[in-house]
């Protein structure tokens, strides 16, 4: 087959399918999707003698239906890319792959967290190529067989994970796709990677546990391009920003070039034993820290397989985040196996006793690709067969002592408790003295101003980490059901088995360390210090 001279690359971020059967869509989204610059930034203008014309959607914040045209009766050959596809998105992803393949003869291939950790194997062949590794080792390859005219069935079945992360500077998202957002936030991937091994996490198996990051300079270079391009905050999208060994180094360059942008980072709870970091995370210009504390019970958190959370220390982090500047995020899993509604009642009461500035709630869901998953699927637990409703919103499996209805009320009744009126107002006095420098207005915004709206939404019974503000209602998955069936013969995909890791990849997370990144002059004074293999 001859080579194509230009090719259309379409990078979409599929949404889901609410429960009322519409695609979730908002009229402004609280961030722009952090994988499709990311994609974006790998993606060359020309390839060969192949010219490459690029468009990003966040399917989101598409507020009309226009964005389709761009799936139908193409003009030249196209190549739809579905990147970031979660579980509960996998739907939506293969409805619109239908569409493309029916209406613009695309070619379509799907990545992310889904893809990388499911056993898609029922649905290969039918239309849709599937990425089950990282970009770094397949997106080249992808779109050089684009060029050539065909797609593989599925691109990275020997190799889940790059042993070395060197991608491009990242290439910002442009004023108008930013006006779609609250606010003008760019997300960077300076580390990937978890050592831990908690039951229900997915990140250890889409990221691995070896921390891997990108060399310092690029991460640098690409924020100074987003900071000309007028971002105003960062988000550091590592899940362990506190084990990525080159933190220090990173964050020093921040204050040495006075990049001066407020950051977002993510931190797990042995943060507590590192305050020199935490000191150079404020003076950087982190204005928020999110922690995973998850539970407040130490057999619910053994069980959880999350040993290195202590929650006796919980408190302390606050504090430090309070004395740099810093706000703190706590997230919270309501609905553990050993939870009952007296436990999560008690868990609310010594939450808000901490004064976290942030606190985020979630039912626990067991998530396709995970050990816990796994473990309910064979115990017969798991009851949702939709794989739409594994959202962190929705009850999926049989509790032992809870109704869905429980679970779901004492959901609602964190946010409203966490956040009256009177605790916000006095967090915002707090928060304004604490915050003197360029980073109030991020942690007054991401703070009080989402304290008043997670409240808000909570009376109506709507999450408010769902992605945005404002509802739209357009199309809905029945518009798209004898679709599914022509292309894949299914209503809904079944539930998967895990995809097993290669012999390279469980060599990698063997070879995997617990590293805490040293602050110039400081000790190490954490039991996490020490050589830890990722199996324990």
């Amino acid at each position: 087959m001859a080579q194509t001279k230009r090719l259309r690359v379409i990078i979409l971020k599929p949404s889901k399918y609410n429960a009322d059967g519409f695609v979730e869509r908002f009229r402004w989204g609280f961030m722009p999707n952090a994988t499709i610059p990311f994609i974006r930034s790998m993606t060359a203008q020309q390839i060969g003698d192949c010219k490459i014309e690029t468009h990003v959607i966040d399917e989101y914040v598409e507020t009309d239906l226009d964005y389709l045209k761009l799936l139908r009766e193409p003009s030249e050959p196209t190549l739809l890319a579905l990147v970031g596809v979660q579980s509960h998105q996998f739907h939506r992803a293969l409805d619109l792959a239908a569409y493309a393949r029916k209406y613009g003869r695309a070619h379509c291939v799907m990545g992310g967290p889904h893809p990388m950790t499911c056993d898609t194997s029922m649905l290969h062949d039918r239309g849709v190529s599937f990425a089950l590794a990282e970009a770094e080792i397949v997106w080249s390859t992808i779109l050089s067989d684009a060029i050539e005219g065909d797609l593989r069935p599925v691109y990275g079945a020997e190799q889940r994970w790059a042993g070395r992360l060197d991608p491009p500077v990242l290439i910002p998202p442009s004023p108008r796709q930013v006006k779609r957002y609250i606010l003008p936030i760019v997300g960077l991937y300076p580390a990937r990677g978890c050592p831990y091994s908690c039951n229900f996490c997915s990140v250890i198996k889409i990221a691995g546990h070896a921390v891997r990051s990108q060399p310092v300079e690029t991460t640098m270079a690409s924020l100074r391009a987003a900071k000309s391009a007028g971002m105003r905050i960062a988000m550091f999208t590592s899940d362990n920003f506190n084990k990525y060994s080159d933190g220090p180094e990173l964050l020093q360059a921040m204050i040495d070039e006075k990049i001066e942008i407020p950051f977002f980072v993510q931190c797990d709870t042995q943060i507590v034993r590192q305050p020199e970091f935490i000191e150079l995370l404020g003076r950087a210009g982190c204005f928020q820290m999110f922690v995973g504390v998850e539970s407040f019970d130490h057999e619910t958190l053994r069980q959880a397989k999350k040993h290195h959370n202590q929650p006796n220390h919980y408190a302390e982090i606050v504090e430090a985040c309070r004395q740099n500047g810093i706000t703190s995020h706590f997230s919270c899993i309501l609905g553990f196996p050993q939870d009952t509604e007296e436990s999560m009642r008690h868990d609310l009461e010594t939450v808000s006793s901490m004064r976290p500035d942030v606190a985020t709630f979630y039912i626990l869901t067991p998530l396709p690709g995970t050990e816990q998953f796994e473990d309910f699927l064979a115990q017969g637990l798991i009851s949702e067969k939709n794989l739409d409703r594994t959202d962190g919103k929705c009850v999926t499996w049989r509790h032992p002592h809870l109704s869905a209805q429980q679970l779901t009320d004492a959901l609602y009744r964190a946010y409203r408790q966490f956040n009256p009126w009177s605790e916000l107002l006095a967090k915002t006095i707090r928060r304004w003295k604490d915050q003197r420098d360029f980073r109030r207005y991020a942690g007054f915004v991401t703070t009080t101003g989402y304290g008043a709206f997670s409240r808000v939404m909570a009376f109506r019974h709507r999450h408010p980490m769902s992605g945005g503000v404002g509802y739209v209602s357009l199309d809905r998955a029945s518009d798209y059901s004898a679709l599914r069936r022509e292309y894949y013969d299914i209503d809904l995909a079944p539930l998967p088995s895990s995809l097993q890791l290669s012999e390279g990849d469980e060599r990698l997370n063997r070879m995997a360390k617990l590293i805490v990144p040293l602050v110039r002059g400081a000790s190490a004074s954490t039991d996490g210090g020490s050589p830890l293999s990722a199996a324990n």
